[in-house]
This record gives C-alpha cells, structure tokens and sequence, in this order.
C-alpha cells in the first residue's frame, strides 16, 4: 500500500463514522460515533405504528453552551453538550401528525437516553412522506413530493430530559457541511423554531444501512508498535492496556477505525472499542476508563472512543 493509499483509507474511515458525539457526562470522558448511534435511533423510530423512518443525524443543540473536555478528545469530536436528533420520517396518513410526532419524539429521547446514554435536549422531526397504506403494507417510501414537516421540541417541565430548551439552531455544520461516508444519508436542509406540535415544509427521506457488528476478539487490535512513552510507561505494554480494556464488561472487541485500538503517550492513553448487545455503551466507556486507569503505574487520562454498538438492545 502506498503512503496516499493510507492517508485515503484513514480519510475514509474517519468519515465513515460520522460525528463523534459526546457520551455521558463531560467526566466521562467518552465518546460515541454517530454511525453507531443511527442504527439503535433507527429501530426505536422503527417501533412506532404508522412511521417508516428516513434519514436521523444527530449533533450539538447549542454550540455556544458545550463545554470543556475533560480528557484530550478524538480528533474533531464535538465537545460536551447537550445534543439535538434531527429525523425524516414518512408517515400514514390515517394517523393525526401531530400524535404521531409526540410518539416518535418520546420513542428516540427514550432510546438515546436509557440504549445509548446520550444527553438530548431537542427531537426535531420532519415528515418527507405520506402513505395511503400503513408502513407494513407500503414499505419504505422512496423521494417524492409531499406534504408536512414538524419539528417537535420537548416541553420544558418534562422530566429526565436534558436540561436545555435548544431553541437555537443545532451545532452550525449542517449535514452538507458535515462528514459523511456510507451508510449516512443526507440529512434535512430546513430547520425549525416552534413549539412541540411543530411546522410545516416539504423535503425527501433518506435511507441508512447499519454497520455490521463482528464478534468479540482480544486485544490483538492494539496498537503493536511497542511500550507506550513516559507516564505510560513503566513497563506497562499497550498489549497490557488493551487487555485490560478488552477484559471490561460489555466490550466485544477493540476496534482501530481511527488508527490504533489503543493509542497510549506520556500525557494521555486512548481507547476504541465495539460494545456486546445488551450493553449500554455508556457504561461499557465508564468500565473500559477504570479498567485501563487500574493498570496504569501513574494517573492519565483516558479517553474512550465507542465507534460500534451491538444489536439487540
């Protein structure tokens, strides 16, 4: 492989993870690829009688109230802050809108807060399609004209949502602006300022693949180019670090999208992993971070990158 054979693979891959959007809290210090929260937002939307989802992006609700990483982040990872979902969605027309909105809105802050563990703050939905026939009998629509578009917020009194109105427009990249590799469809233009029962616009939905999800493997995709520098050091091995992380529970394997499983220097050790079904990548990034920390001869931080999510929640 030549030298611009890597750079375009490493580009790609990087693409091909989407946002990387904070997980947890700022003390977390943990972070979670976009493509591999789509899929688990996907089935939740999918859950919901009368919609047949499109296309689901998610970023920051307001970039001028995120905060300050605690650890060194993955490279271009938005920084901690409350979070915004934006859907496309095609709908049955028997099925009043704005009902169906609600459902849909609660169905994805359910699953990006109990599946996942992001902080959301704003669902924004719009409708791309109306169907004749229920979703089981039509299937997925494809782009066309149509009708409605609402854009529903969460009321402010309502309980264990995030505590942020995201009044303002979402992190200011728009999805044309935005990294995008396969399986990321392109995300909607119009943007919405209202109250929960939404507004009006017209647009095309998209389609989404998930990622597949392989099978737990060891730590044999850390990083082998030997002792990591300085306060990693002290006879600790990355092989050591990466035991370490692939021994915590909930992990199926590491992972090297962004180069190496475990990156590891004088200042600082990072970690990618894919999460096992069943487990909440939030707390697997928590066990992951007190594992590889137990192993350390010194205090660093650590950061956790969570780049794929098991099925089957």
């Amino acid at each position: 492989m030549t030298t611009a054979e890597g750079w375009t693979g490493a580009v790609r891959a990087r693409l091909g993870l989407g946002r990387l959007l904070p997980l947890g809290t700022a003390a977390d210090g943990a972070w979670l690829a976009e493509r591999a929260a789509e899929p688990v937002l996907r089935r939740a939307a999918g859950k919901v009688p009368g919609v047949v989802p499109g296309g689901i992006r998610a970023g920051l609700a307001d970039p001028g109230a995120a905060g300050t990483p605690t650890v060194p982040p993955p490279p271009a990872a938005l920084p901690p802050g409350p979070l915004r979902i934006e859907a496309d969605f095609a709908a049955a027309a028997a099925v009043p809108l704005p009902e169906l909105a609600e459902l849909l809105r609660a169905a994805l802050f359910a699953a990006a807060r109990e599946h996942l563990g992001l902080a959301v703050a704003v669902v924004d939905l719009r409708v791309t399609a109306l169907l004749d026939a229920p979703p089981e009998a039509a299937g997925a629509p494809g782009p066309g004209p149509v009708g409605t578009s609402v854009v529903a917020r969460p009321a402010a009194a309502r309980p264990q949502e995030a505590e942020t109105d995201g009044a303002d427009r979402a992190d200011g990249a728009r999805p044309a602006d935005s990294p995008r590799g396969p399986g990321h469809p392109a995300a909607a233009d119009a943007k919405g300022t209202e109250s929960a029962k939404g507004t009006v616009s017209a647009e095309s939905a998209g389609e989404t693949r998930e990622p597949g999800h392989p099978s737990a493997a060891g730590a044999k995709d850390a990083d082998g180019a030997g002792e990591p520098r300085g306060g990693a050091g002290a006879g600790e091995t990355r092989d050591v670090i990466a035991a370490a992380a692939a021994a915590a529970p909930g992990v199926a394997r590491l992972t090297g999208t962004l180069g190496a499983a475990v990156r590891a220097d004088a200042s600082s050790v990072r970690v990618e992993c894919a999460t096992a079904p069943g487990h909440r990548p939030v707390e697997v990034a928590r066990a992951v971070r007190a594992a590889v920390t137990s192993v350390l001869p010194s205090p660093l931080p650590v950061t956790v990158l969570v780049t794929e999510v098991g099925p089957g929640e």
